[in-house]
Order: structure tokens, then C-alpha cells, then sequence
């Protein structure tokens, strides 16, 4: 049995990539793949780290736990998606760094199902979005009592996923970057529910649909209806070229109202976080979805 932990990061996905697979039960049920809803086990596996403290669950226990979780027993993957089994949105930030404590919170989360093969799937943010999204999720927070009086350019996710890879133990960690998602939500989906790359997901233009007119969903749909893509590459090459001409640019520019925040340091944060991707990717133990 393969368990996938879909860990966040916070404000990329709210469980639209749930909602989506959960959206094709035969494709699933083919795939040996089973999605529970989020409300059968995230108090469930909160409560077994908390029994656990780290130690491997015995046989007996992963089976009060699975039966906990789901009603159905003829399945090889099961697939779990929260942000806060990174943490809570308050410690996102902290002086030891971005998501600090997320590498040894890996081997407990595996240690909750141990006789599984475990997988780690992740979304990396730039720090210039995800550092208001904090602000407005923590009730009554600020800019001062979210930063800690850290220097945003500080905030580095290469560091936190090199140290990922090394907790993980040769598990897989496959990672991406949010910014990315239109142009990679397909591979996302299949990646995470043991999909093949040529069955067709309803959900595919989940994320295309949010930022596209729909005129030119529309058109996007009937030109790779009548010129289906031979690679993933062609395909992006395509949705690129449709987004160009009909992305709804209020749906993916933000704004980042913080203060002695300037256009500059924005830019420079995200050059810096440009960088990391680019080291992130090469990282030996991740699986990193390009564009």
C-alpha cells in the first residue's frame, strides 16, 4: 500500500486538489486509489502523532487506524492532503527560518502507517504572497507579529526541502511551485493519485478556469479536442499561448498593501525565490514538476 501526505503549503491549494480527484470515481477505483474526505481523518491522524510521539505504529494500530479513515478495503493508495501537517499558519515564520520544522515532522508521518510505502507531495509559494495570505488567515495577526522582525529576502525554501530530502529517507518528495499550477495542474493531479498520463481527469481546467475568460477556456477546450497534444511540453506550449491572449489579469496579480513594502523589495524577494526553485529542482531526492 502507498500512502500519499499532500503537506501544503498554506494558501496554495485549499483542498481544490481533492475536490477534483474525488471528481472521478471509476478513474480512482481503476487506479487502486482511494481519497477520503478530509473531515475522516485529519483529527484522526492528529491524534495518532499525538499516541505515536514519533514511533512506529504496529500493525494492529494501522489497522484501527485505516479503519477509522475509510470503509473501503480493496485499494493500494490512499491519499491524504492538509497544510497543517506542516504546521500551524503562526509558525510558518520563525528565526530558525521558513517552515523550519517541517523536515522532523516527515518520520513520524510516515511512522503513522509504517508498514506502507510513503510519499510527501508539497507546493512551494513566493514569500511576497504567502506572507500576506498568512496575515489575513491568523485572526487579529500583523505584519510585525507574523515577521518577528525577520527580513522577508530571509525567508528560503532551498534550505528547508535540501533537509525534506534528507528526512524523507529515498521516500518520494515531489514538489512544485504554486506560481505554477496552471500550466501543471494535470501532472499535479496524477502525480498525487497514481494516475497515467493519458487518462483524462474531469477537473483537468480546474485552475485554467479560474484565471482564464471563459471564451477562451472554451477555445482552449475545442483546440486540444481537435489537435490533441502528442507530449505534456506541447500542451503547455499550447495552454501558454491561450493564457497569453485570455488570462483575467485582476484572477492572477496580487496585490501586497505591507508596510515599507516597495515594487523593489517585491521584485528582489522573488528573484530570490526564483533562485530556489532553481536550486530546488536539483536537489538529489526531489521530484520537482517543471513547467
Amino acid at each position: 500500500m502507498k500512502v500519499v501526505f499532500h503537506m501544503g503549503a498554506h494558501s496554495t491549494d485549499e483542498d481544490r486538489l481533492i475536490k477534483c480527484l474525488k471528481r472521478n470515481p471509476e478513474v480512482l477505483e481503476r487506479a487502486q486509489t482511494i481519497v477520503p474526505w478530509p473531515g475522516r481523518y485529519r483529527l484522526v491522524l492528529r491524534d495518532a502523532l499525538l499516541a505515536l510521539r514519533g514511533r512506529a505504529a504496529d500493525s494492529d494500530y494501522q489497522e484501527t487506524i485505516l479503519d477509522s479513515i475509510t470503509d473501503e478495503d480493496d485499494f493500494e493508495r490512499i491519499v491524504f492532503s492538509h497544510d497543517f501537517f506542516m504546521c500551524i499558519p503562526q509558525r510558518v515564520i520563525t528565526p530558525e527560518g521558513l517552515y523550519a520544522m517541517v523536515p522532523a515532522k516527515l518520520g513520524p508521518l510516515a511512522n503513522i502507517l509504517a508498514d506502507a510505502e510513503v510519499e510527501f507531495h508539497m507546493a512551494t509559494v513566493n514569500p511576497a504572497t504567502l506572507i500576506p495570505a498568512l496575515i489575513a488567515r491568523i485572526k487579529d495577526a500583523t505584519y510585525e507579529s507574523v515577521m518577528q522582525g525577520i527580513d522577508p529576502r530571509a525567508l528560503r525554501w532551498a534550505p528547508m526541502v535540501r533537509n525534506m530530502a534528507q528526512a524523507a529517507q529515498g521516500r518520494r518528495l515531489v514538489v512544485w511551485c504554486n506560481e505554477d499550477t496552471p500550466l501543471i495542474w494535470p501532472e499535479v493531479l496524477r502525480s498525487l493519485g497514481g494516475i497515467k498520463e493519458q487518462v483524462d481527469l474531469d477537473g483537468d481546467f480546474a485552475i485554467l478556469g479560474a484565471i482564464m475568460a471563459p471564451e477562451g477556456l472554451e477555445r482552449l477546450r475545442a483546440y486540444l479536442g481537435s489537435h490533441p497534444p502528442q507530449t505534456i511540453a506541447q500542451r503547455r506550449k499550447i495552454v501558454m499561448a491561450f493564457l497569453d491572449k485570455f488570462a483575467v489579469q485582476d484572477q492572477i496579480e496580487m496585490e501586497v498593501p505591507l508596510p515599507g513594502w516597495t515594487e523593489e523589495l517585491i521584485e528582489e524577494i522573488t528573484q530570490i525565490y526564483e533562485a530556489d526553485t532553481a536550486e530546488i529542482a536539483q536537489i538529489e531526492g526531489v521530484e520537482f514538476i517543471a513547467p
